[in-house]
C-alpha cells in the first residue's frame, strides 16, 4: 500500500488546458476504496463543463477564488469558504467566476474506477450544451 502521509510538494501535478490538477488521495495514489480527493487550480474563464457521475456523492469545497457552480438548471456563486454537496445523477459545472486563480478541494464517494472516479459528459446534450450564455 502506498504511503498514506501526502505532502503537498512531492504530489505531482496533472496539466490540463483548464488548470491544474493533484490527488490528494485515490486508488492508485493511497489505495483508497471509499474517498477519492483532489485539489484543483482553475484558471479564470475556464472550468469543468456539464457533467454527472454514476452512483458517487461530490462535495466541492472553495479554497480561494469564486466558482460559478451549476446544480442542474440552478446557478451559485460561491466564494472562498462555500462549498456544495452534489448528489449521484445530477448534472453540474463549475467555472472560476473570477480573474484569479480559483482553488478547490473536490471529495468523491466512494471510489469507481481507477482514478476514484469517473465522469460522463453531458454538455453536449439538451439543455446543457445551451444553458450557459
Amino acid at each position: 500500500m502506498p504511503n498514506s502521509f501526502r505532502i503537498a510538494k512531492a504530489i505531482k501535478q496533472d496539466r490540463h488546458e483548464w488548470g491544474t490538477l493533484q490527488w490528494i488521495s485515490n486508488p492508485p495514489s493511497t489505495g483508497a476504496q471509499q474517498l477519492t480527493v483532489f485539489r484543483a487550480t482553475i484558471l479564470p474563464g475556464k472550468g469543468h463543463s456539464f457533467h454527472k457521475h454514476h452512483n458517487q456523492e461530490e462535495v466541492l469545497y472553495v479554497a480561494a477564488g469564486k466558482i460559478e457552480q451549476w446544480l442542474g438548471k440552478e446557478k451559485q456563486i460561491l466564494g472562498t469558504g462555500d462549498s456544495v454537496f452534489i448528489p449521484p445523477e445530477m448534472v453540474h459545472a463549475s467555472f472560476n467566476a473570477g480573474e484569479i486563480k480559483a482553488k478547490v478541494v473536490v471529495i468523491f464517494s466512494p471510489c469507481v474506477g481507477e482514478e476514484g472516479f469517473e465522469t460522463i459528459d453531458m454538455s453536449n446534450r439538451a439543455p446543457w450544451k445551451s444553458i450557459r450564455g
